[in-house]
């Protein structure tokens, strides 16, 4: 099914034919299993299951960081599980999350009340963001600095280590507006969304979706602004396994916003980008001129789609400007394949007419098995 969606995309059709014949394997480490102790099975075991995601670019990094950051990962997942949980009262949550790191050194240490979380309304977004997610940036960055892969620098610039982190929390909030919105979650800041309905839950209604296509442009465009800091960032790494860690759900990122601005399909249903064009930004996106011209290419997709009469229109346009004022090239984006288009377009071609013929072979057989049963 992925392989048809990819009909019109040559490349994607290309990527994904190429990643699942092998390719994956020289992108992403295949972790030897039996070598890790007990321990650390029960870690990655516990990472697969929280984020499939993460678990897959964490394996790959090189083996100086891979456990580190695998368990650094756990810890804040569970210390953001315990501090979103509103049924907690603050006078047990407090002293809890203070109180965490202690409980690491104790095997036999749970908590077993938290339930399911209630209606909760993000008053202070930059804040929340930071903490959740920015600190993430910050702890990985100054790990990469202390394993001596990475320059002092990277782990120094709080800033731009906190705007990793802020931009796919940002990406993450605005593409899961209707699954938090059904799920009694609410993280769209207060201050944005009621410039424009009474309630958040406005925007899920047919008559509202102008006004929460709106308010989406306008969270996007407050979400590019970090851009240049990401790009900064990235420029300044050396090790390959740290780069594509890093580089990969940035891309990620800016193609989902891509695909999110002035789309009303947010609000109807889910949103996301096509499994070809995931592996082709992971195969790519593994060097700076690379990276730099995937952003380029979706900053003029969504530079054509402003729309005049959209209230930040004109703050969206200046915050691209910045973003192409930094150095972006106008080359195409770098591929990673020899081949041309129209070569692409005819193996395309010939898989399908291969499946093809290969599905009205198998029919013909069922057809003449049935009737030699008869």
């Amino acid at each position: 099914m992925e392989f048809v969606k990819c009909l019109g995309h040559p490349e994607e059709f290309y990527n994904l034919l190429r990643f699942r014949i092998g390719g994956q394997y020289k992108l992403l480490y295949k972790m030897d299993q039996d070598s890790l102790s007990s321990g650390l099975k029960t870690c990655y075991k516990y990472l697969h299951q929280t984020s499939r995601s993460f678990s897959v670019v964490i394996q790959a990094l090189d083996e100086e960081l891979r456990h580190a950051v695998c368990i650094f990962y756990l810890i804040l997942r569970a210390l953001d599980t315990l501090e979103d949980d509103m049924t907690i009262s603050i006078e047990k949550k407090v002293p809890l999350l203070h109180n965490f790191h202690s409980y690491l050194y104790e095997p036999d240490w749970r908590f077993m009340e938290s339930k399911e979380k209630d209606r909760q309304v993000l008053e202070d977004f930059p804040t929340y963001c930071h903490y959740v997610a920015g600190l993430v940036g910050i702890g990985l960055s100054q790990l990469f600095s202390a394993s001596e892969l990475e320059d002092p620098v990277v782990g120094n610039d709080l800033e731009c280590a906190n705007s990793m982190g802020l931009f796919l929390q940002k990406t993450n909030i605005i593409r899961d507006y209707l699954d938090d919105h059904k799920s009694g979650r609410e993280f769209w800041p207060q201050e944005v969304w009621s410039k424009y309905v009474k309630k958040l839950g406005d925007f899920a209604k047919p008559e509202n979706i102008d006004l929460a296509v709106q308010c989406m442009n306008e969270l996007i465009t407050n979400a590019l602004r970090h851009i240049p800091d990401v790009i900064t960032y990235l420029s300044r790494l050396r090790n390959q396994s740290v780069f594509n860690f890093c580089a990969i759900p940035q891309v990620m990122a800016i193609a989902t916003l891509a695909t999110c601005y002035n789309n009303q399909q947010v609000f109807k249903g889910v949103v996301k980008i096509r499994k070809g064009q995931t592996v082709t930004l992971m195969m790519d996106a593994t060097n700076m001129p690379a990276v730099k011209a995937i952003i380029d290419q979706y900053m003029e997709e969504i530079y054509h789609r402003i729309p005049d009469s959209d209230s930040s229109s004109s703050k969206t346009k200046e915050t691209i400007s910045t973003i192409r004022a930094q150095n972006l090239p106008s080359c195409q984006l770098i591929s990673r394949s020899q081949y041309s288009p129209v070569y692409l377009s005819f193996l395309m071609l010939l898989a399908a007419l291969s499946w093809q013929y290969v599905s009205t072979l198998s029919q013909v057989t069922e057809d003449y098995v049935q009737t030699g049963e008869h």
